[in-house]
């Protein structure tokens, strides 16, 4: 395997587990360690974790607001960066969060969290061309 930081490997375990605030947790130790353009990945990947924990406790404001934001950072990222399918993460993200974005209703009740709909993170073995390793 390529030498991913331990902390982003943990970090992505975690969330594949949906310990999402401990993969918060751990992913922020490492963006706050790191410069250059990996912060803004990280920084993505924390929100996505925390958008859903939001949505998993049941605030749907939060889990709104941190959809958007993780977005506008990870774009840039697509298709792959650091092993990791951004593509693929996006649209899982967006598959689970489909009916709750498609709420017009300002404090829905009746929208949950669904199993089937979380994403998870596959690493491959070898980052493709172009991309960084990590430290």
């Amino acid at each position: 395997m390529p030498n991913y930081n331990e902390k982003y490997l943990e970090g992505l375990r975690l969330f594949n587990d949906e310990e999402f605030f401990d993969s918060h947790d751990v992913l922020e130790e490492l963006w706050q360690e790191t410069a250059g353009e990996e912060k803004k990945f990280y920084q993505g990947l924390i929100q996505i974790a925390i958008s859903l924990f939001h949505f998993g406790n049941g605030n749907l404001g939060g889990a709104k607001k941190l959809y958007g934001t993780s977005r506008k950072y990870l774009d840039s990222y697509r298709p792959t960066y650091l092993g990791l399918d951004v593509d693929k993460l996006l649209t899982a993200h967006a598959a689970c969060f489909a009916e709750l974005l498609a709420s017009t209703e300002a404090y829905p009740s009746h929208i949950e969290l669904r199993d089937e709909l979380i994403p998870k993170i596959e690493l491959p073995l070898a980052p493709a061309g172009g991309e960084g390793a990590g430290g």
